[in-house]
């Protein structure tokens, strides 16, 4: 099967959904009544916003699809435009013919044309993601104690928080919530969804949701297990809505055995418990992907004494127009990009030019360390000096905290 004899564009209302349904079943497994008819909704909400790519054969056959969420991803606290990459799938009997390569192509350029900075992916496998210029960056995490630990939280109750069931109607709110704890909290990958999105996350009969003026509470019983909880998200702004909305979750230990959590690596609910019976598991690996490397450093926050000055030196195959010389700046929190066509690229004492392909860029954008970068062969150039500034400038704990 030839690149050229495939069709590739963004899906519409009148293609056959349920052949994409079909192919989702193929490639993920099958999907009961609820599931099927929430996979349908979110595809709807994707294509109505050109969001949603299929691929299809000389034939006509749809073999490939694809879409990504219009997200806002917060670095060091502050949010950098986002492209959720999902649903990526090639039918069975088209697999290993390049397919998904030109499928996920297509999808590439089509995000950076958008204006996107970012990408992150969770892969099912990197090598396809890696051929494109993502690379692995940080974890989804999900931390797991039993009930009658909840039942005895530390410390006294910090006093009454104005809490209320949160409604589809409160989207724009939680949104607004969720960005403000990101941000206090300088966290490095979480994300917050667009407004339509959360509107159907809220909508889900069997989510239990609370919001605070200064927090977010989501959780549901875990499959169809009555002994189990799987909260979706908690975070909070403050000690007091912290173990008001954890109070909550708590509240259920006298029928629960087991509570799941998705949160981050130093969530507080480890200080929070009076036994340590907090245990915490990477579940998954993402990816990330820097689409526009000027918008990603011009949004993205730094440490606030962490200082740097310096050439860099990218290429990018796939997205050429990212390729050139450039001058790294990083003062008071903030950072810039600008292409350096005064000065040749060089690499010497004086001038320590550090270079990356996209991979490499990537991973230094989500933290990993340079020494790390450099023995997976995904940085050269420059001195020691550069990779201690490198790493000071860039230095994240990195994780997201949905899966998509």
């Amino acid at each position: 099967m030839s690149q050229a004899s495939l069709t590739i564009r963004p899906m519409r209302a009148d293609d056959d959904l349920d052949a994409e349904i079909d192919l989702r079943h193929r490639s993920f497994g099958p999907m009961d009544m609820a599931n099927r008819e929430y996979w349908r909704e979110e595809m709807l909400q994707c294509i109505a916003v050109g969001r949603q790519f299929g691929t299809w054969d000389d034939r006509g056959q749809m073999i490939g699809t694809a879409r990504y969420h219009d997200m806002q991803q917060y670095w060091h606290g502050r949010p950098v435009r986002m492209a959720g990459v999902g649903g990526v799938k090639v039918a069975p009997e088209a697999r290993g013919r390049g397919v998904g390569r030109a499928m996920m192509t297509a999808l590439l350029r089509e995000m950076a044309e958008r204006g996107y900075a970012l990408s992150v992916l969770y892969p099912a496998t990197a090598r396809i993601y890696r051929s494109l210029g993502w690379e692995l960056a940080g974890g989804n995490y999900r931390a797991e104690v039993p009930g009658r630990t909840l039942g005895a939280l530390l410390g006294p109750d910090l006093g009454p928080v104005e809490v209320h069931r949160a409604t589809p109607e409160d989207a724009e709110a939680v949104i607004a919530v969720l960005g403000a704890v990101h941000t206090r909290a300088r966290d490095c990958g979480p994300a917050t969804r667009d407004p339509a999105s959360v509107r159907r996350w809220l909508a889900d009969p069997d989510l239990f949701s609370y919001l605070a003026e200064d927090g977010f509470l989501a959780y549901g019983w875990l499959g169809d297990s009555d002994k189990a909880i799987l909260v979706e998200a908690l975070q909070a702004g403050s000690p007091r809505t912290t173990s008001a909305l954890w109070r909550i979750v708590a509240s259920h230990a006298s029928v629960t055995e087991v509570v799941h959590a998705n949160v981050g690596p130093a969530d507080p609910l480890t200080w929070l418990t009076s036994e340590a019976d907090v245990s915490l598991t990477r579940l998954r690996h993402w990816m990330l992907r820097v689409l526009d490397p000027v918008a990603a450093i011009e949004g993205r926050g730094f440490p606030a004494a962490a200082q740097a000055s310096m050439q860099l030196q990218l290429s990018d195959p796939d997205l050429p127009a990212n390729a050139g010389c450039y001058r790294l700046a990083v003062a008071a929190g903030k950072g810039s990009l600008t292409r350096d066509e005064t000065e040749p690229p060089a690499n010497s004492a004086s001038n320590p030019l550090v270079a990356f392909g996209p991979r490499g860029f990537a991973a230094l954008y989500a933290g990993v360390p340079m020494a790390t970068l450099r023995a997976a062969g995904l940085a050269a150039g420059g001195d020691q000096d550069a990779d201690a500034a490198l790493d000071t400038v860039f230095a994240a704990q990195s994780f997201l905290l949905d899966y998509f």
